[in-house]
């Protein structure tokens, strides 16, 4: 069987490149890609090589890596899944995909693939709140209603259900999306923030200016995770960090994908989500290169684009 694999081959040079698919392995199974996405703040700067924490990329480069797809083939020893059942993976903008049973997150078959598709990154968002461990009735701010801000405020409001979280975030569509999943408050500007009022933050804009308005935001002592890719700006430490003798987190990835899909599943169904409404864009996969090319030149900016295969 044939594969069909969009690769980066170097700046701004994307390609559809054909491959034969293995055998499967005893563990493996063979996954047909339904629908796709683009993370645009993750894949956007790899694009454009402006990703500063890779100086010097290397190629050919896979891209993507949200799957919702259903299992064609199975290996011999594979033991929990079979032919039909719709799973979500991570191989990339890839037509088909072998992947071992394990790294496949099985999907109910009444989740819709746009609410499956954000399950990666719910898990990526939920890892840095559960590090901070922020109480019911703490003060949060995150700065960025991007994909992985608004995941966060959502983590926050239904699993560890605080009631006090605002937001920064200049455009006016993501607040108010921000608004509809349980953030108190929307500042358009980082100056509109509060001084020393928060217990916790979070920062996913990866912009510099945001994680400078958290330290300044921040009580003595508070505790801020980075959950941004840190591949746009260069964060800098203000004096406040110091005076107030902040705590600062790191997260990459999720906590634990399987059991987090778990909870994440039964809350959308429960809670009639609207996180499908971060795909503000929906394309085929025949429009993926061209779709990079608009991005790349700013003729568009969506939160996050479907991919349908």
């Amino acid at each position: 069987m044939k594969q069909n694999s969009l690769m980066l081959l170097g700046k701004k040079e994307l390609k559809w490149i054909q491959n034969e698919l293995p055998p499967l392995a005893h563990d493996e199974v063979l996954v047909k890609t339904i629908a796709g996405a683009i993370s645009i703040g993750a894949e956007l700067p790899q694009y454009l090589e402006t990703d500063i924490t890779e100086r010097q990329p290397v190629y050919p480069k896979e891209t993507g890596y949200e799957n919702y797809g259903e299992i064609i083939e199975v290996g011999k020893g594979v033991a929990k899944l079979k032919k039909g059942d719709r799973v979500i993976a991570s191989f990339g903008h890839k037509d088909f995909g072998v992947i071992p049973e394990y790294k496949a997150l099985p999907v109910p078959r009444d989740i819709h693939y746009t609410n499956a598709l954000l399950t990666i990154l719910s898990c990526d968002a939920a890892k840095g709140v559960m590090k901070l461990n922020p109480g019911k009735e703490d003060k949060v701010l995150v700065t960025g209603m991007g994909t992985m801000g608004i995941l966060t405020v959502y983590f926050l409001r239904e699993y560890m259900n605080v009631k006090h979280i605002d937001v920064v975030e200049p455009n006016a569509t993501r607040g108010h999306l921000a608004e509809k999943i349980g953030a108190s408050d929307v500042f358009p500007n980082t100056s509109e923030c509060p001084k020393d009022f928060y217990d916790y933050g979070l920062e996913c804009s990866g912009n510099n200016a945001a994680f400078h308005c958290l330290q300044i935001s921040l009580l003595p002592e508070a505790g801020l995770c980075i959950l941004s890719d840190g591949n746009k700006d260069i964060f800098e430490l203000q004096p406040e960090f110091y005076e107030k003798e902040l705590r600062i987190l790191g997260s990459s990835d999720g906590w634990n994908y399987r059991k987090h899909s778990l909870w994440y599943f039964e809350n959308v169904k429960s809670r009639g989500s609207v996180l499908n409404q971060l795909f503000e864009l929906t394309i085929g996969k025949e429009e993926l290169i061209r779709c990079f090319e608009d991005l790349g030149e700013g003729r568009m900016n969506p939160l996050k684009v479907l991919v349908k295969y």
